[in-house]
Order: structure tokens, then sequence, then C-alpha cells
């Protein structure tokens, strides 16, 4: 985890934080072809999304997301045409203090995990196994933190972890590299040794900022 502090550019505050954001990332993304690379200097620009104050006023009447059917939910603000990044928001209200996310990992994408409010703790895992049976994996914690707003953790392809509230509404800012829900992820049992894929959130249309 790691705290960015925001940077502003006044040759480009022309639109709103998520204009703004989108066309900053669309130049990194035009400009840096490593991904690993790619994906660390995309930080700053979330930061500055996340230090938004527009972005944080809208955010108090962002929709709580459900599971439902087995999955869970994420908010869609945005997917892009060219590069195929996806602007998530999720939002866990305070009925769902103590309960952690599904261990996961988010198959082949990589994902920008920014915290806009509230706290949690995320929990990520080693894996053990020589991945060679398909419905086991051995697992192990690696790191327990409690994430404050403004923190934003990478997870790159195939990382496990877990999302745990503490008992407050917690919302984040999610980008990925391509938008879940249409292909399988990896889901974790640790007390079983167990293992198997199923689909990622599903994506509800929505709004980040009101418009204008």
């Amino acid at each position: 985890m790691e705290t960015q502090m925001a940077q502003t550019e006044p040759q480009t505050r022309e639109g709103n934080a998520m204009e703004r954001f989108i066309r900053k990332t669309r130049a990194l993304f035009a400009a840096e072809p490593d991904l690993d690379k790619r994906w660390n200097s995309l930080r700053p620009i979330l930061a500055e999304l996340l230090a938004d104050p527009e972005v944080a006023a809208a955010a108090r009447n962002w929709p709580d997301c459900v599971p439902a059917n087995g999955r869970a939910e994420n908010l869609l603000f945005y997917e892009d045409p060219d590069y195929g990044f996806a602007i998530n928001g999720l939002t866990k209200g305070e009925a769902r203090h103590g309960q952690p996310a599904r261990i996961h990992d988010h198959a082949h994408i990589y994902t920008l995990y920014g915290v806009l409010d509230g706290r949690e703790r995320v929990v990520r895992y080693d894996r053990l196994d020589d991945r060679s049976r398909p419905d086991y994996a051995e697992i192990r914690e690696s790191s327990n933190v409690l994430v404050s707003p403004g923190e934003i953790d990478l997870v790159k392809p195939y990382e496990i972890h877990t999302e745990i509230t503490v008992g407050e509404r917690t919302v984040a800012v999610i980008i990925r590299s391509q938008k879940g829900g249409d292909f399988n992820q990896g889901r974790y049992i640790p007390e079983k040794n167990g293992y198997y894929e199923s689909l990622g959130p599903r994506q509800t249309p929505c709004e980040m900022l009101p418009r204008r």
C-alpha cells in the first residue's frame, strides 16, 4: 500500500476530475507499453482523482454494492473504447462489518484499488502448491494491512487477496485493465485447501459525478 500525493498540472485542468483522469490515463497507456511500469505510473493519476473534493462529495450518494447470486457487484463508471480499461466504484455499507470478500484473484488483469472513504483491512496471500491439481490450492497469509483514504494498492494478475470491512462504510475507486464480470476468477478456500473459478463482479452502470 502506498499513499500518493495528488499532483496538479494547470495545463490539464480542463474538464471534471473523471474526464482529466481518463485523458491522462489514455496518454499514459499510449506512451508506456510495459505493463508493470504503466500500472505503477498510474498511481499518482488515481491519487489525484481520489483527492478531488467533487468526487468525495459525489461518493456519499453512490449506491451500496450488494452481492447477489454468488457474485459481487461493482459500479461501472467508464470503459475505454480503445485501451479497454474500466473505472469501477465499490461501496460497502456498515451492515457488512467484518464480512470479508471471498479470497480471490483477478485472473489475467491488472487492478489498481484506491480507497476513497472509510477504512478496511486488505489481506494478501502467497500460493504454496505447484498448481498441478485443478481443485486444490495451498495459500498462506503474507500481509494484513489496515488501509485508509488515499491509499492505493496494485493487484497484479493472479495475486491472491481479500478485503475485510471494519465497521464503517467504505468506498473505493478501482481501475481495471479489463472490465470484470465476463471471465472467471480464482476463488480460494484455505480451510479446505480448495480452489475453484467463477465469474467476477456484476457491472452496474452508474454516474461517478452528477451531470451538470
